[in-house]
C-alpha cells in the first residue's frame, strides 16, 4: 500500500499524481491521507477551523473523485481517501503506521522556513521508517 500526504497545496497535488502511477505500476492500493490540522487554543477564538479543514477534505475527495473518473478505463487505480488529526508529521506517520504503509509519497514543502527547521518531508525521511519520496 502506497500512502501519499494531500493538503491541497500544488505540491501535494503533484505528489498525489506521482504516488497514482507508482500504485497503479505495482497494483497497490492508494491510500490518500489529508492531516485535518488540529487549532491552537487561541486560534480556536472565533474562527470556524474545523469546518474549514472538513471543507478542504470534502474538496480534496471530490477532486480524486473526479481525476479518477477522467482517468477510469486508462488507469485503474485502487484508492481510499482517509482523515487523521493533528500536525502533519504527527499525522502522517499515525497514518503510515495505522494503514501499514509500504512507502510514502510527499510533496516538497513551499514554505521558506522549512529549510531551517526541517519540512513534513525531511523528518518523515529521518524517521526511516518507510521508504519516502519527496515530489518537486
Amino acid at each position: 500500500m502506497i500512502l501519499v500526504g494531500v493538503d491541497g497545496s500544488d505540491s501535494s497535488l503533484r505528489a498525489a499524481a506521482y504516488a497514482g502511477g507508482l500504485a497503479r505500476r505495482q497494483h497497490a492500493l492508494l491510500a490518500v491521507v489529508y492531516v485535518q490540522p488540529v487549532p491552537a487554543a487561541g486560534a480556536a477564538l472565533g474562527a470556524p477551523v474545523a469546518e474549514t479543514t472538513d471543507e478542504i477534505a470534502e474538496d480534496l475527495v471530490a477532486q480524486i473523485r473526479d481525476a479518477a473518473e477522467r482517468l477510469k478505463g486508462i488507469f485503474e487505480v485502487r484508492w481510499e481517501f482517509h482523515t487523521f488529526r493533528g500536525d502533519p508529521y504527527s499525522g502522517l506517520v499515525k497514518a503510515a503506521d495505522e494503514l501499514k504503509a509500504d512507502a510514502v509519497v510527499v510533496g516538497a514543502s513551499e514554505q521558506a522556513g522549512h529549510r531551517i527547521v526541517g519540512s513534513v518531508a525531511l523528518r518523515l525521511v529521518k524517521a526511516g521508517r518507510w521508504p519516502v519520496t519527496v515530489v518537486p
